[in-house]
């Protein structure tokens, strides 16, 4: 039978990236106040988006140049010595509380696991350490020579592993990063919306964490049965018409 592999987005998925970074820019401008630093994480993501369209550096100066251009449009001052702050927080940035007991038991029931990440790979293997189960394969943005959305990490997987597309499924917590392009591939998604958000974006499932997951691949690719269930998730979910940015 032919391996069951699911593969994963990290950041926002199975590491708090949201907690560190709101962590990181309270440090780097302690009088703002939580809902100031909750509208810096909106904008800083949206910064970094626009500038992975046109870039293929590497992850760390990315997060340099998303918080000066932060702090530019803000009118906010990045203090001396704090320029990095984001890149060298990041590899302590935690795991959410059910990510490894969730993955463990995806291994116990037969399924290989890998990470596609927009990282640096020093990054990734910081917090793969942190989860603590072991991961089959990983692609960063180093292998696949892009940033998700585009296809890279998927071409790079299929080129390395070749899995059987219907014994493969892809769980992410981005509309836009993560189910935007499987759609476009034709690969299975689960996405898990930690945040409460609304997408029209096509998934076979949607979960609020990770904790329901292996049960939720498992009907997805039963053991020893390639069939997959595609299509949109079945619930009132799917049917919000806002598309999440």
């Amino acid at each position: 039978m032919a391996d069951r592999w699911a593969t994963f987005d990290c950041y926002g998925t199975l590491i708090d990236w949201e907690l560190g970074i709101a962590r990181t820019l309270t440090e780097v401008w302690s009088e703002a106040d939580e809902s100031t630093i909750e509208r810096l994480i909106r904008q800083r993501e949206r910064i970094e988006s626009e500038i992975e369209r046109d870039s293929a550096a590497p992850y760390r100066n990315i997060l340099e140049e998303s918080l000066l251009r932060l702090a530019g449009e803000e009118n906010l001052s990045v203090p001396s010595g704090m320029e990095n702050a984001l890149a060298d927080s990041l590899p302590a940035w935690p795991p959410f509380e059910e990510v490894p007991d969730a993955l463990r038991e995806l291994r116990i029931r037969g399924w290989k696991l890998a990470i596609l990440s927009n990282i640096d790979p020093e990054f990734l293997a910081a917090s793969i350490e942190l989860i603590g189960v072991p991961i089959d394969e990983t692609i960063t943005a180093a292998d696949a020579g892009s940033y998700k959305p585009a296809h890279g990490h998927w071409n790079e997987f299929d080129s390395r592993v070749g899995p059987d597309r219907r014994h493969h499924v892809h769980v992410g917590a981005s509309a836009f990063a993560d189910l935007s392009p499987c759609a476009e591939l034709g690969i299975t998604a689960v996405w898990i919306n930690r945040l409460s958000g609304a997408t029209n974006v096509p998934r076979a499932a949607e979960l609020p964490d990770l904790r329901e997951l292996s049960a939720t691949l498992d009907g997805l690719v039963p053991s020893g049965d390639g069939a997959v269930a595609r299509g949109t998730v079945g619930t009132a979910a799917a049917d919000r018409g806002a598309e999440e940015d």
